[in-house]
């Protein structure tokens, strides 16, 4: 797969004649193209919805781009919560998955009559004691061991933090519906970034079987059942995209041949596809400060870590086009980074690239999801601003970059930084 830019260097040139780089910039058509796609793609479940996962990428300005598309939101804290309630969002438009949760979270979330969905056992009667227990509840479910996909181990639940054994799940409904829950939801998320239309459908017939196991031996009745996220990205020009028309009919097929027969082709299908819906149309745009030339070739950026922490944190890989030659040769082996203290502040190694100049921009790919949510400010780094390319070509700022001010609000208390 080509990896293209929905920027052109003389657009990022006119650009930062405003807003200087780095900068997170988002495609807003790309956005509601692929929102209008997953909407689509599941068509055929008439209570269907997206629930777009707001730690991806928490702004409101794409927030209600999503909601003019239909998408609901995903939260699991307390300030993603009142971002969602900011932007409009409210009752069934939320989904509250939390775990380790905070009790003033989950105050917000049942004030906000969200869909609640329990990370554990425990926090039924947690719950029930700190607000009451909603006639609507969902329940996060982890089978354990791992996870295989044609013989292949795709992520290993049981080493994951999150959810309830099977076991748990059937005492936690019967109890809460001894505690008045009428109206029940499943909910799980088994492997991350899976790049395979396989996943989906596989997870899908997962917890159909268990929703019906469940209906079976406590009589709860299941409504919704939220297959959460994991679809993922072709981070790598080489890897195939996946094809959401392809798994939406997967996962109708599983559905068929396991909820109907049961009786329970009522039950509403949920999504959280936070990397899948905006990762692809976000890029890091930055700037070459500085090249060196020791035991290897690096090219310095104004960008860092704190920018996309992914590569640095995780080694993983995103694409790097240097705008403007695109059609170069790769000829040139560079190491590209940042200018943290730390050695791992690295966008790329040993990545075969065009001859670079200073004062070349750069666009770092499949920034658009846990890029700018991961920032933070290590060596007192700022975080950069985030634009939208619009549908009608115009640039519009959707957050500004930081200033010293803001990295020294905290002090605000204090007598240091009164002048600045």
């Amino acid at each position: 797969m080509e990896k293209k830019t929905f920027v052109t260097l003389e657009q990022v040139k006119e650009i930062t004649k405003t807003y200087p780089t780095p900068f997170h910039i988002y495609d807003e058509k790309g956005i509601r193209q692929k929102a209008r796609d997953v909407k689509k793609a599941f068509a055929w479940n008439k209570g269907f919805r997206e629930y777009f996962a707001v730690k991806a990428t928490p702004n409101p300005y794409l927030l209600k781009i999503l909601q003019e598309e239909g998408c609901g939101v995903d939260c699991s804290s307390l300030t993603e919560l009142m971002l969602s309630k900011a932007c409009g969002f409210q009752g069934s438009d939320i989904m509250f998955s939390s775990n380790v949760t905070p009790e003033e979270d989950m105050k917000l979330a049942y004030d906000l009559q969200a869909y609640i969905n329990l990370d554990d056992f425990t926090h039924i009667a947690w719950m029930d004691k700190l607000t009451g227990i909603p006639e609507t509840i969902f329940c996060r479910y982890n089978p354990g061991g791992h996870f295989m996909l044609d013989n292949q181990i795709m992520d290993h639940p049981g080493d994951a933090k999150y959810g309830m054994t099977k076991e748990q799940m059937i005492e936690g409904f019967r109890i809460l519906k001894e505690k008045g829950a009428k109206r029940f939801g499943i909910h799980a998320f088994l492997a991350s970034n899976t790049v395979t239309n396989d996943y989906y459908p596989e997870l899908a017939r997962t917890l159909f079987s268990l929703a019906v196991e469940l209906r079976e031996k406590t009589g709860a009745d299941i409504k919704y059942i939220n297959l959460s996220g994991g679809i993922g990205v072709a981070y790598r020009p080489e890897q195939e995209e996946n094809d959401i028309f392809a798994i939406g009919e997967g996962v109708r097929h599983a559905f068929e041949e396991v909820l109907v027969p049961a009786g329970m082709g009522d039950v509403s299908i949920f999504t959280e596809l936070g990397r899948f819906m905006l990762a692809p149309h976000g890029l890091l745009i930055a700037k070459v400060l500085h090249e060196k030339h020791t035991y290897k070739e690096y090219i310095g950026l104004d960008a860092c870590a704190a920018n996309l922490m992914r590569p640095a944190m995780y080694g993983a890989y995103h694409h790097i086009t240097v705008l403007g030659k695109e059609k170069a040769p790769c000829d040139y082996k560079y190491d590209v980074t940042g200018g943290l203290c730390e050695n791992n502040d690295k966008f790329a190694i040993d990545r075969m690239l065009p001859k670079i100049n200073i004062g070349d921009y750069l666009a770092i790919h499949d920034a658009g999801a846990h890029g700018f949510s991961m920032g933070y400010n290590y060596n007192g780094k700022l975080r950069s601003a985030e634009l939208l390319l619009k549908e009608d070509g115009t640039v519009q700022m959707i957050r500004r970059a930081e200033t010293p001010k803001d990295y020294f609000a905290t002090f605000d208390f204090s007598p240091f930084f009164t002048d600045e």
